[in-house]
């Protein structure tokens, strides 16, 4: 009975707080870089186990490898929900809103737009996230972000020392497609 009432609890903090529209994006933001505290303490535990040449890196070459994991996390991340907006979404359907569709947003889609990690462009992604214009145009823009993860398996398979494998040749071939 007590983790019901706990439930409840999370989900109306969550409902009228976190998801509340004068702060979402805030929590965003917030959630973005927990979230990268996150994968990187993770990825270092995974790599200690998995990866036979991680502990022989050196640290720069492991705080790397744990970085370009939270790239590549992020970048799966921004672009599913970048592809679901633009493509699946009714958010930008004219079927159901009326209006220029430069001023739709939700609060998912402004929530997306608050989990970045790429300081440079805060300012071109705070404009549509704290207005809600333009967000159609920023989503088609952070497809692109499907690229990265690409681009992060060919560092991590080079620093493996596996640049003659198979998997690299393929990687590549992959990313020239992608691009």
């Amino acid at each position: 009975m007590e983790i019901k009432s706990y439930q409840n609890q999370a989900e109306l903090l969550v409902k009228e707080y976190l998801l509340a529209d004068s702060v979402i994006p805030y929590t965003s933001v917030i959630c973005g870089i927990c979230a990268c505290k996150m994968v990187y303490d993770l990825t270092q535990l995974f790599s200690n186990v998995y990866f036979k040449s991680y502990p022989g890196l050196s640290k720069l070459q492991r705080t790397e490898w744990s970085n370009r994991s939270i790239s590549t996390i992020h970048a799966i991340f921004i672009a599913i929900m970048s592809l679901y907006f633009v493509f699946w979404s009714n958010l930008y359907s004219d079927h159901e809103y009326a209006g220029p569709i430069t001023f739709r947003s939700s609060a998912l889609s402004t929530f997306t737009l608050g989990v970045l990690h790429h300081l440079l462009s805060v300012a071109g992604i705070a404009n549509p996230m704290l207005t809600g214009e333009g967000q159609v145009y920023t989503f088609m823009v952070l497809i692109s972000e499907s690229t990265t993860p690409g681009i992060n398996l060919r560092w991590y398979l080079d620093t493996a020392g596996m640049k003659r494998s198979r998997a690299y040749l393929i990687n590549g071939v992959v990313m020239f497609v992608a691009w």
